[in-house]
């Protein structure tokens, strides 16, 4: 999809959760006015607007994406997104919740009975039901893997063995097998009996009887062959290929840099187990997205927009608490330097200048220390030479915009030891900052805490209260 077509979507996309919201209020303006109106038929003309009224919406819900439908229940309070919800049917129920945030998914299986959720995942393929297990409470999620039936039961239990973030846990089990020895004739005429083929069908997989996989087969090389030509002449045997065990960040990057659209699951064995798809590293790319970019803020990433307030309050305590005590050491550090800036007035207008540079040249020292992390192209080994890359980068960068300052400083108060200051103060702050925004992240990680989840907020301090210390140090040393 180009992205005008996305543009257009989403333009679609705003207006028909608006339409959902006009005829949401419309049923409650209505239903409010018959409310008022007294008469034995009442209750009867109620009735028949609120069927009225649920047929529109159900026609309006019935037109979009499972993941459209998402969208409108994440995007409408509570109330009303409970009214939605009773209009979908179960199969309907069961795709959206994936698609759901965690929170608004907690708030809707929390308001269904443990009937409604064994008929919801009854719809559900194994991978679905997989996905949909660690989301559910303990006990129903039990009574749920103990109502499939033995095949499903074995597959979602294999699924869920491994753990969050590892292409395991990512893997489908809907894919289709064939044997070196058949034909391509043979390959149409055995994918005509499926029943339902796989929706990403770009491949189908070469194994043995033993399961062993020995090849990649594109459908698109069996459309284009003759009907005679043997499978072992068209298979890739070189095609990449997952362990469970795999990184699903390695897995997405390989998707990206190969242009996969799908590839095997082997065991350590080298036995097929399953399939990952492209729209399985989709889901999982913009979840570690939206989930790295709401904590490099504090937030969780499955907040409720329209959770209650002391709630969302209460979630958001901690981080606050830890911003107000950075902000209370950095002021400390200022006020060390209360006698010159009490001499040097202008001193007090130049020294953001300097915490905010220093601020800006450690940020982006952190987000590239986290993605070489998440990536794995960080390690031991070379650590130090992208300590003393980033380093150099702060020192030139010091230096050039440094010496900017420095002129554009005296041009305004023309004084050259405060043009000194500024140019000194600027060098040894982006030197910091860089160093700093590469051991920081770093040590979270060496210490088992999650890089993204503290690195800014902790080098926000660092960088106030290092580039206030140094410019109202420089600045009292030449000076005073």
């Amino acid at each position: 999809m180009r992205l005008h077509d996305n543009i257009a979507h989403q333009r679609d996309l705003e207006a028909t959760l608006q339409a959902v919201l006009v005829l949401l209020s419309r049923q409650e303006v209505v239903s409010g006015l018959v409310e008022r109106e007294a008469g034995p038929r009442r209750d009867l003309v109620q009735n028949l607007l609120q069927r009225q009224h649920s047929a529109e919406l159900q026609r309006t819900l019935h037109r979009l994406h499972p993941a459209d439908i998402a969208f409108v229940l994440e995007n409408i309070p509570p109330d009303k997104r409970q009214m939605l919800w009773a209009l979908l049917s179960d199969p309907e129920r069961g795709t959206i919740l994936l698609e759901l945030a965690d929170a608004v998914r907690e708030n809707l299986i929390g308001s269904m009975s443990g009937k409604d959720i064994l008929n919801l995942a009854s719809h559900l393929d194994s991978s679905q039901i997989a996905e949909l297990m660690p989301k559910l409470p303990e006990d129903l999620a039990l009574d749920v893997l103990g109502a499939l039936d033995r095949n499903k039961q074995s597959k979602v239990q294999s699924a869920l063995s491994f753990p969050r973030g590892s292409v395991g846990a990512l893997m489908e089990f809907n894919m289709v097998t064939v044997r070196e020895d058949m034909s391509v004739d043979d390959v149409l005429n055995y994918l005509r009996k499926y029943e339902m083929l796989p929706a990403t069908l770009d491949r189908v997989f070469v194994i043995d009887q033993g399961g062993i996989l020995h090849g990649v087969l594109l459908m698109r090389d069996v459309i284009r062959s003759q009907p005679a030509t043997a499978i072992r002449d068209l298979m890739d045997a070189e095609a990449v290929a997952f362990r469970t065990d795999d990184s699903a960040r390695e897995a997405a990057s390989a998707f990206e840099r190969y242009d996969l659209l799908s590839a095997p699951v082997v065991n350590l064995h080298n036995q097929l187990v399953g399939v990952i798809n492209i729209d399985r590293i989709m889901d999982f790319k913009d979840e570690v997205a939206q989930k790295d970019m709401l904590n490099q803020v504090g937030l969780r990433e499955d907040e409720d927009l329209f959770a209650p307030v002391w709630n969302s309050a209460r979630d958001r305590w901690i981080w606050l608490g830890l911003n107000l005590t950075t902000a209370f050491l950095a002021s400390r550090v200022v006020a060390l330097f209360e006698g010159s800036i009490a001499q040097v007035v202008t001193l007090a207008a130049l020294m953001p200048i300097v915490a905010s540079i220093g601020g800006n040249t450690g940020n982006q020292t952190v987000a590239l220390m986290i993605r070489g992390i998440a990536l794995r192209q960080i390690t031991r080994q070379n650590f130090k030479r992208f300590v003393a890359k980033e380093m150099g980068i702060g020192l030139i960068n010091g230096a050039v915009w440094g010496c900017v300052m420095a002129v554009v400083v005296f041009f305004i108060y023309f004084e050259g030891s405060l043009s000194m200051v500024m140019m000194l103060s600027m060098l040894a702050s982006l030197f910091t900052a860089a160093m700093m925004g590469a051991f920081i992240p770093a040590a979270l990680h060496l210490l088992g805490r999650d890089p993204v989840l503290g690195s800014s907020v902790l080098l926000t301090a660092v960088t106030d209260s290092l580039g206030f210390f140094i410019f109202l140090g420089t600045a009292t040393l030449i000076l005073f």
